[in-house]
């Protein structure tokens, strides 16, 4: 585009007001005063969230091929959606397993192994799911049982309002029934309590932008509900497990279960195998426990369409890992066994594709934090240890993980397992010391023989250890970048992901023009661009779009201080009283008395701790060589890392702190561990320490 008029106009100071003064000054009143609203419009039409949890809940649904099962509601939220035939859980335990989910980082990394370790007591800088999405304006709010323990479910970080579940009534096993069908209503019991709760919710919270996390206790054990659900079915309607016996050859480890229905009052204690009628009365209860809940997710459903919000939320369902009814002689979970490890799993997003669809992908419910971030257009945060399933939503036969990862148990005595399209291979103790495990399920899709000793298999053994070994990064997508899909702002006109002085020039430099040579320069889209689109940037400026970087404070020099003061007089010219001109004099006004770096600063890298990647930030005060030196606790460099001369200014922004991919000097992953990097700068130096969690 020809720019001979433009840089005319730049000759004089203030000559644009001569195209503002044709374009803006007769109708300034009359189409800015909604252009900020316009604006959060813009944001508010980001999708709502409602994310359903259910306890102990396996993929005995009527969507995923079990006919006998009455779950309408569920199969509505599939029918809108895709739903995960292979989608695994991290932790065959409850707090393990949503730590999991709502971290998005895998029970190794937030060393939650059991129901009662809080994960910020190693993690206490960790972003949660709903914090995240808090962080980026959404109102986040729970209702019924979301986190396990009460102080995460309260946690002030996470949630915009406070957290509501209906009470705990402590009951005694011995003397209670592991299942009950009773005359009462579906309020009387605490799930129908978190239905009704979550209608109300949604009815107050229906103008803002939300993410609402429901959770659901049945399931669980006991198996109670009013007796309607029970009516349901006959023992008749299902089948005794194919193999009720531990697998043939299995090692002892992989059968020590909790087994924690045996402490109920109608059944034997110990090891003794339960009849057969007793266990299709048991699994038939789990059945109408089910059903139950499927009613109480059908009534959160119906607000949902009541108040014409489905169409713009994202709906997210999902067990919190599976269940043993009765399959290998167990009952429960925590196990490294299929059924205790599979989970159901659907996404439904507005104006997705391909409905009412199925998919074998490999998946894992640590994946469900970027998932949602993804669906919502969220940037994914870095430290993140899942992926985001929106490529297989969007194209669901497409080739994607090589294997999912799950454990159980402590360091040295758990197991830890590798779920492939055909095989799971399992390892007990360290490096398989108490036993290992290898199922075939193209051949036994029941798990009744351990076939890890056969001398066939030995050349099958090496190669799903190494991949088990290689761990999560080595199964992902070979076609998806590992990187979170860049982000752009509408702000940042040059696309180098900040809003920095350089983007209000461009602006300005279009003043005037209907076919700007930067078309993001008409910020408002009103098919001109003038002073308002320059303040709808003033007001982000420093915005990045990496949310974790530090604040940017971007030094200015004389030149862009005479510009700021033409583009705060024309904005005074022309200010109608509305907030796109009262903030955008503000910003304008706070910009031109910001100075560059008064002194060289060595800032915290992001993100810490990291993996298996860090950008290390820092301020200059004067022009420098810049060098920076990584230590490990010995006092031994690791990595150096050379910047050669940079300019004074700010280096925090993604695309200019310093960047250290986790290697040391030839090339090798460093291991997890505490670390420090020291900045010399001319003749300043500094050091910090870093923390590499892997």
């Amino acid at each position: 585009m020809k720019k001979t008029k433009q840089q005319k106009v730049l000759l004089r100071p203030f000559s644009r007001r001569d195209f503002l003064s044709t374009s803006l000054k007769a109708g300034a009143a009359a189409f800015t005063t909604g252009l900020l609203p316009k604006l959060s419009a813009d944001v508010q039409n980001r999708y709502n969230v409602l994310f359903i949890i259910v306890d102990d809940l396996r993929p005995m649904l009527g969507c995923y091929g079990h006919p006998e099962m009455h779950t309408p509601n569920i199969d509505r939220i599939a029918e809108r959606g895709t739903l995960f035939n292979s989608a695994y859980c991290q932790y065959p335990l409850c707090s393990p397993s949503r730590t999991s989910m709502i971290t998005g980082l895998r029970p190794e990394t937030t060393n939650v192994l059991n129901n009662s370790t809080d994960f910020r007591q190693r993690l206490p800088n960790a972003v949660t799911l709903p914090q995240h999405f808090k962080a980026h304006g959404y109102h986040t709010q729970s209702v019924g049982r979301v986190f396990h323990l009460p102080t995460l479910q309260d946690d002030e970080n996470s949630w915009s309002a406070p957290s509501w579940r209906p009470a705990w009534i402590p009951f005694d096993k011995q003397t209670t029934s592991s299942w009950q069908a009773l005359d009462v209503n579906d309020d009387e019991f605490r799930d129908g309590k978190t239905a009704r709760r979550a209608v109300q919710v949604l009815e107050q919270i229906k103008q803002q932008q939300f993410f609402l996390t429901v959770g659901f206790y049945k399931p669980h054990l006991p198996l109670k509900a009013p007796r309607k659900y029970f009516d349901l079915y006959n023992t008749q309607d299902f089948s005794l497990p194919a193999s009720s016996t531990p697998p043939m050859d299995a090692p002892a480890r992989a059968l020590t279960n909790w087994s924690a229905i045996r402490a109920f009052q109608d059944l034997p204690s110990g090891t003794e195998p339960l009849s057969n009628e007793k266990t299709l009365e048991l699994i038939r209860a789990y059945a109408a426990a089910t059903s139950y809940i499927d009613a109480q997710i059908g009534r959160v459903l119906n607000q949902l369409d009541a108040l014409g919000l489905t169409e713009n939320t994202v709906i997210a369902f999902c067990g919190d890992h599976g269940h043993h009814l009765g399959e290998h002689g167990i009952w429960g979970k925590q196990t490294l066994f299929e059924v205790s490890l599979r989970s159901p799993l659907i996404v439904s997003v507005p104006r997705q594709t391909h409905l009412e669809t199925e998919t074998n992908a490999l998946v894992e419910l640590v994946d469900i934090y970027p998932t949602l971030c993804d669906a919502c257009q969220l940037p994914i945060p870095q430290q993140l240890e899942g992926t985001s399933l929106m490529p297989v939503i969007q194209q669901p036969t497409r080739p994607w993980k090589m294997g999912v990862f799950s454990k159980f148990g402590g360091t040295g005595v758990g197991g830890i397992t590798i779920r492939t399209e055909q095989y799971r291979y399992t390892e007990w103790g360290k490096n398989g010391s108490r036993g290992i495990e290898l199922y075939d399920y193209d051949n036994d899709p029941n798990e009744t023989v351990n076939i890890a000793q056969l001398p066939e298999n030995t050349e099958l053994i090496t190669q799903l250890s190494e991949q088990l070994h290689a761990g999560w990064h080595a199964a992902l997508p070979e076609m998806q970048d590992q990187s979170p899909i860049p982000q752009t702002l509408p702000w940042d006109i040059n696309n180098d992901g900040i809003v920095d002085i350089q983007d209000l020039i461009l602006v300005s430099d279009n003043f005037g023009e209907e076919v700007p040579e930067h078309l993001k320069a008409d910020v408002n889209k009103d098919g001109r661009v003038d002073i308002i689109d320059l303040l709808l940037v003033a007001v982000h400026f420093g915005k990045s779009v990496n949310s974790s970087a530090p604040s940017i404070s971007k030094p200015l020099v004389a030149q862009h201080a005479t510009l700021i003061d033409e583009w705060l007089t024309e904005a005074h010219l022309f200010d109608d009283g509305s907030d796109v001109f009262q903030q955008g004099i503000a910003a304008l006004e706070h910009l031109i008395n910001t100075k560059g770096p008064t002194e060289t600063v060595l800032l915290p890298n992001y993100p810490n701790p990291f993996n298996p990647e860090t950008w290390i930030p820092y301020d200059l005060a004067r022009d420098a060589d810049v060098h920076i030196q990584i230590y490990n606790l010995k006092g031994e460099s690791v990595r150096r890392l050379s910047l050669g001369f940079q300019t004074a200014g700010t280096y925090r922004a993604r695309s200019r702190a310093a960047y250290w991919d986790g290697r040391n000097d030839v090339g090798e992953s460093v291991a997890s561990g505490l670390y420090f990097y020291t900045l010399q700068a001319g003749h300043f130096k500094a050091t910090r320490q870093m923390v590499i969690l892997k």
